[in-house]
C-alpha cells in the first residue's frame, strides 16, 4: 500500500480545486504534483491563464496560489504498479473537508477519467458536490494534444 507522500496545496483564497488521481513515480520522487517532465499539466494551465510556465516547485506553488487554484489528489492511499492508473487497487480516498472548510471553493475539476471514477465513487456523495472532468494531462493520454487540452481546460477560467 502506498500513501500519498505530500500535502494538498491551497490557501483561504483558493477558488477552484483540481484533483488528480494519485502521484506518479516522478511526482513521488519530487514530492510535488505533476513532476513528470512529459506531463502537460503545467504547460496547459499556464497557457490557459496566460502566464509563464513555472519550472521550480516554489514557482509552481506560487503560480497556483496566485491563480487561486488548489491542487490535491482523490486518492490518499492505494496499490499501484509504477505510475499506471489502470493498476490502481484498494483505494482509500482523501478527505477534502480541510480544504473545503478553509477555502471558498466555487468549482471542483478532476484531471482525467481515473480521478473522475474514484471521485464519483468515494467523495461526491460525502461532500454533495459534482466535479467537472477535464481530459488528463498525462503523457499516457496521447489522443489529446496540447492545443486540444488547452481548449478543454479553458473551463477553469469561467
Amino acid at each position: 500500500m502506498l500513501q500519498h507522500p505530500f500535502p494538498p496545496l491551497y490557501d483561504k483564497n483558493s477558488k477552484i480545486l483540481i484533483l488528480g488521481s494519485f502521484p506518479s513515480v516522478k511526482s513521488r520522487e519530487q514530492n510535488f504534483f505533476y513532476g513528470h517532465p512529459q506531463n502537460r499539466f503545467w504547460k496547459v494551465v499556464a497557457t490557459v491563464l496566460e502566464k509563464e510556465i513555472p519550472t521550480t516547485i516554489e514557482e509552481k506553488r506560487a503560480f497556483l496560489l496566485s491563480s487561486n487554484i488548489a491542487l490535491w489528489d482523490v486518492i490518499a492511499s492505494c496499490e499501484i504498479t509504477g505510475s499506471s492508473d489502470s493498476s490502481i487497487k484498494n483505494v482509500v480516498a482523501n478527505d477534502l473537508t480541510e480544504i473545503l472548510e478553509t477555502a471558498n471553493i466555487k468549482k471542483i475539476f478532476v484531471n482525467g477519467k481515473t480521478a473522475e471514477k474514484y471521485y464519483n465513487r468515494y467523495i461526491k456523495n460525502k461532500i454533495g458536490r459534482d466535479a467537472v472532468c477535464l481530459p488528463s494531462t498525462s503523457p499516457a493520454n496521447a489522443m489529446w494534444n496540447v492545443e486540444s487540452l488547452v481548449e478543454e481546460w479553458e473551463k477553469i477560467k469561467k
